[in-house]
Parts: C-alpha cells; sequence; structure tokens
C-alpha cells in the first residue's frame, strides 16, 4: 500500500478535525472525505514516484489531475462518485492552500463529471398501503409485528429516514402532533405525527416485553438492544417480495414516497423541503422531476394524438 507523507498526513487530519468541528460534518461523511483524499495523495506519491510533502502538492498541474481522473476511470470508478471524490480533493485543497499560502487553480480548475442526477423511485400509493398492511405478517410474534408496523409507519407517514426513526428515544412517547427530528448535520426540524402513527407505535408499545426508558431505545431488538436497521430492511425485502415489488422499495423509498405523494396531492414544495430535512431546495425538487416524469407517462399513453 503506497504511504503518504508525514506532514501530508497531518494536514489531512487537522482538516478533517475542522470539518467535523466547524461543519458538523458526519461520522460518515468524515469517512469518506478520509478514503477520497488519502486515495488522491496515495496516487500522487506513486504518479511522481516520491514522496509528496506539502510543498510538492503545491506544484500539482491540470496533467497531474487528468492523470489521476484517468487512473479513477480506469478503477472502474463512475462519474457519480468520482464527481464526490473530486469535491473532496477541492475542498480539502481551498483549505490548504489558504493554510499554506499558494495557488490551488490547478486542482480547482478540473471540471467535475457531467451525470445524470437519480431521481427519487418512490412506491405508488397503492403499493405503499399494501406494504404497511404486509408488513405485520412477516413477524410470527405479535410484538415484533406490531414494531415493524410502527417503524415503517414513521418511514411512510413522517418522511423519517430510518436512522432517525430507530435514534427515537422513550421519551417521545406518548407521541403527541408533532416530533422534534435531529436530522443529517444536526438540523432540527419539526414533523407532524399522523394519528396511523401515534396508533401504531402505541400499540407496540402496549406489547413490547421491554419497558419505556426515558434514555433508552423506543425501538428494541428482541434482546432488548437497540433496533438494527438491517431488521427493517430485512422485513422490508420479504415483504416486496411477497407483494412483488421491485428490488427499489426499501425504507427509504417509503420516505421518497411521503415527499412525492405530498406533492401529488398539492403539497408545498418549500414545507415538503422542511418536512424531509433537506439543506437544499434542490434537493428536494428532484421530486417535481418525478411528478413530471409520471405525468408525461400518462400523457403518452392516454391522449388521443401521442
Amino acid at each position: 500500500m503506497i504511504q503518504i507523507s508525514p506532514a501530508c498526513r497531518d494536514a489531512l487530519q487537522d482538516w478533517l478535525q475542522g470539518q467535523k468541528a466547524l461543519r458538523d460534518a458526519s461520522d460518515h461523511t468524515i469517512s469518506a472525505y478520509r478514503t477520497d483524499v488519502t486515495g488522491f495523495l496515495s496516487f500522487m506519491t506513486e504518479h511522481h514516484a516520491a514522496p509528496q510533502g506539502l510543498s510538492a502538492l503545491q506544484r500539482i498541474s491540470v496533467a497531474d489531475m487528468r492523470a489521476w481522473l484517468a487512473h479513477c476511470r480506469n478503477g472502474g470508478i463512475g462519474s457519480r462518485s468520482l464527481a464526490r471524490k473530486l469535491s473532496a480533493v477541492k475542498t480539502f485543497y481551498r483549505w490548504l492552500a489558504e493554510r499554506e499560502g499558494f495557488e490551488p487553480t490547478a486542482v480547482l480548475s478540473v471540471r467535475s463529471p457531467k451525470f445524470q442526477a437519480k431521481l427519487p423511485r418512490p412506491l405508488a400509493e397503492d403499493a405503499a398501503k399494501a406494504v404497511l398492511e404486509t408488513v405485520e405478517l412477516q413477524a410470527s410474534e405479535p410484538w415484533v409485528a406490531a414494531r415493524d408496523v410502527a417503524v415503517i409507519t414513521l418511514l411512510y407517514g413522517c418522511g423519517l429516514r430510518i436512522s432517525e426513526a430507530l435514534g427515537l428515544k422513550g421519551d417521545v412517547v406518548p407521541l403527541g402532533s408533532s416530533l422534534n427530528i435531529l436530522g443529517k448535520g444536526k438540523k432540527e426540524r419539526i414533523v407532524p405525527v399522523i394519528p396511523a402513527a401515534r396508533h401504531a407505535v402505541s400499540h407496540y408499545l402496549d406489547l413490547s416485553p421491554w419497558p419505556v426508558e426515558q434514555d433508552g431505545p423506543l425501538f428494541r431488538g428482541v434482546r432488548s438492544g437497540p433496533l438494527n436497521p438491517r431488521q427493517i430492511q430485512g422485513v422490508m425485502a420479504r415483504t416486496r417480495a411477497q407483494l412483488g415489488l421491485p428490488a427499489s422499495a426499501t425504507p427509504h423509498a417509503l420516505r421518497h414516497s411521503f415527499a412525492t405523494h405530498l406533492l401529488k396531492a398539492g403539497g408545498d414544495l418549500r414545507a415538503i423541503q422542511e418536512l424531509l430535512g433537506h439543506a437544499s431546495l434542490s434537493t428536494t425538487q428532484a421530486y417535481t422531476a418525478v411528478d413530471t416524469a409520471h405525468l408525461m407517462e400518462v400523457y403518452n399513453r392516454t391522449h388521443p394524438k401521442a
């Protein structure tokens, strides 16, 4: 394995600590940054056949950047992943250039590869309803079935991420008309709780063999520990197999379905952005593309002159 210089390693660690402290980046984001930038620095060490200290990094050229991009392409890295890697490298270089006082134009001028943004893949309304009705059939123990229904109902009925639903503590019960959710980047938002979700959580708690603890997890596994996301993913996999749904029918697809069905019902895009906890409206606008694609499909299928 190619080693990067101690100076580069220390600089990378300082940058990551800054991202964590100042930008409140998640552990997942920090890990991805570390992997992407370390890979870039390792490539430059091998490419130049010499350790790349901080002074050497300042001399990286456009040709060096093209060589790295070609190396990534040859390694089977797609445009979307390569764009993410380049973004991490550029962010690191902006910070490093400011700290060390050099001009980072060669790195920052490289254009990000173009890629077609993936649209959310929501379930149809009847399919989402069928999921809610079928989930409870996947468990033999009534309390486990009630637990799974409660989690799935929160994902679809409130638009929660699976990590947000499973991160709820006992202090949220009894559920009221809204929930304070701490989402990505520790951004707090308030989401309304529909009666079906309140009933599902209440039913689960009535059957659960584990007492509710204020600081303990709301949703527990069969051995009383925090419920693992893989359990819900497995329940969803069995449910979609039973219903004949595509592989895209995942727990996260229920969150997409929540947004899409709200939009189709006339929901305001800004309000949906707040409910989902998106930092940028452009992220939420992907759902308008889904809605438009569906509309055009219906148009092409039914219009008399289509």
